[in-house]
């Protein structure tokens, strides 16, 4: 003789079957959402997006009170419930499942085939866990949750009401984990490329940093080598060529201390650059003026730093014949996609029949050089008193 939840469960069977519409309308609806969480998925919704979408929708799908993904917890063979809809307060990232052969979610997994049980009252298989117990839960219906090619945990729906589950529901309930698996090995492969990424460049800062200590090493002994060369001329070209060294040594270092390697600030750079040559060049006192915010091509900001090196050097020699002669250097935006810089001196000024695009000191040829590779121009203007170098530089390499 049935019981009562048995001739329920029959009444709601034979309801089912014979309005054979109320099925079909189920399908077609459970179509709409796999396709919805699918376009969800391809649009690169976030891996917690996806979760609660996928427990709400298959709920709905399946005219179910309950849904829930529960995640593989290796090390204490036990679910958590990742995400969940319906459960009570405090249920959703606290309570946990026993993952072995006695709960449904673990059946499902060690026996590797979706589960389905519309009795659990009756079920021999597996015990009836107590978080279904609290919440009157009397089927369930469980498929494996793949992720990165290995269980990610267990995709569940669970109902207080007497109809059955259907082998179509797996289908459903299949067809949901799979969008859900991919979008969780997309994620963990995402996260494998943020971490390398991280390492890497936690790598280069390391070498940058590394970079700049060995540079700092050159310039050093460049420096002891001009205090000790009987030369005066040597002395001068070899404290020329470790403020060539500093320069280059001052990139690596503002690299190591920023978050882009590939692009740096070039006003804070030559801000760094200046307040160095202020202490090593005690006859002038090295000022700036700066705008910050302009980025641009580590290699262009380092051609950039040599050319105001030279200049600086070069006003240093020439133009700083009192004690504390002022050394004045500019960032700035310039009209158009470029930007300014000057360096400007308070010393007697160029001769006026002086061409400086004709010098052939090495300072000079350097300046040259890096004018045209940056793409960028160059003028002299003369003030009362001093000289002042303009270089106007496009912000990008011409293509």
């Amino acid at each position: 003789m049935s019981t009562p939840d048995e001739r329920e469960s029959e009444k709601v069977k034979s309801t089912q079957e014979c309005d054979p519409s109320q099925g079909l309308q189920q399908r077609i609806r459970q179509q709409e959402i796999l396709a919805e969480l699918g376009v969800s998925a391809l649009q690169g919704a976030s891996l917690d997006q996806l979760l609660n979408d996928t427990v709400q929708l298959t709920a709905q799908g399946l005219d179910a009170e309950f849904c829930k993904v529960l995640e593989l917890l290796p090390a204490e063979n036990s679910f958590i419930v990742r995400a969940g809809v319906g459960w009570s307060r405090g249920v959703v990232g606290v309570t946990k499942v026993g993952a072995d052969l006695d709960s449904p979610a673990g059946f499902a997994l060690r026996s590797g085939q979706p589960v389905i049980s519309n009795h659990l009252e009756k079920e021999t298989r597996f015990r009836t866990p107590e978080l279904l117990r609290q919440h009157g839960v009397r089927r369930a219906m469980n498929v494996i949750l793949q992720g990165d090619g290995k269980p990610y945990g267990v995709l569940e729906v669970d109902s207080r009401s007497p109809a059955d589950f259907r082998e179509q529901d797996i289908a459903f309930l299949q067809g949901a984990a799979n969008i859900l698996g991919m979008a969780i090995e997309r994620e963990r492969e995402e996260r494998k490329l943020r971490e390398a990424l991280a390492r890497n460049e936690t790598l280069l800062k390391e070498m940058n940093h590394r970079v700049k200590n060995s540079l700092a090493i050159v310039g050093s002994m460049l420096r002891l080598q001009a205090n000790d060369a009987e030369d005066e001329q040597a002395g001068e070209l070899l404290n020329e060529a470790s403020h060539r060294v500093d320069a280059i040594a001052k990139a690596h270092d503002q690299l190591s201390r920023g978050l882009d390697v590939e692009r740096m600030d070039v006003g804070k750079y030559i801000e760094a650059l200046c307040h160095d040559l202020d202490e090593s060049v005690a006859q002038c006192d090295v000022r700036t003026e700066i705008e910050e915010g302009i980025v641009i091509a580590t290699d262009r900001a380092v051609a950039t730093a040599l050319i105001v090196n030279e200049l600086i050097a070069n006003a240093a020699k020439y133009a700083c014949d009192g004690p504390a002669g002022v050394i004045t250097v500019k960032v700035a935006r310039g009209e158009g996609n470029r930007f300014v810089v000057s360096v400007r001196d308070e010393g007697a000024g160029m001769p006026d029949d002086s061409n400086f695009h004709g010098r052939k000191g090495l300072g000079m040829r350097i300046i040259a050089s890096f004018t045209r590779q940056l793409n960028a121009t160059i003028e002299m203007k003369k003030h009362d008193p001093g000289t002042e170098f303009i270089v106007s530089i496009p912000l990008q390499a011409s293509a």
